[in-house]
């Protein structure tokens, strides 16, 4: 699991990282789309000779990597996050942001094994956090307060 858009090194560490996957005869299951670390992740594989199921947020694959041995068309957008969990034996989480996050909590929710890949979720957060949208409260009193400020009253 990982970002769609990132930078050509988190890219290049994706795409070794299928060629390994590929290389101990597993299957490598992905968000499939043609970006990011699902594309890199897909062509490494795919260079090894391996298996990847792409499991795809539509309902076309027009958006499909063309690495895709199997795109599981879904129309589910982020709720396909799920799918790749619960079909996936251990999840590698490669640098992204909130979809991956939410790939990664929802496998520990499911008792999924977590790798993270050079990568830091709470970095992801940390946007929300300069832009006011993210803020941790010092109790109810606080919480709530914070509730009026946002809201105006």
């Amino acid at each position: 699991m990982g970002g769609a858009s990132v930078g050509g090194d988190v890219e290049a560490m994706a795409e070794r990282l299928g060629v390994l996957i590929a290389q101990h005869d597993w299957v490598l299951l992905n968000g499939g789309r043609n970006k990011g670390v699902m594309a890199a992740s897909a062509r490494g594989a795919k260079k090894a000779g391996g298996t990847v199921i792409g499991v795809l947020p539509d309902k076309s694959d027009k958006r499909a990597s063309p690495d895709l041995d199997f795109a599981i068309l879904t129309g589910l957008a982020d709720a396909r996050n799920l799918i790749n969990v619960l079909s996936s034996d251990v999840v590698i989480a490669c640098p992204g942001s909130l979809g991956t996050m939410s790939e990664v909590v929802l496998a520990l929710k499911h008792a999924k094994p977590v790798i993270m890949v050079d990568w830091d979720p709470w970095e992801a957060l940390e946007r929300y956090r300069r832009r006011g949208q993210l803020s941790v409260a010092d109790g109810p009193v606080d919480a709530v307060e914070q509730v009026a400020a946002i809201l105006g009253k």
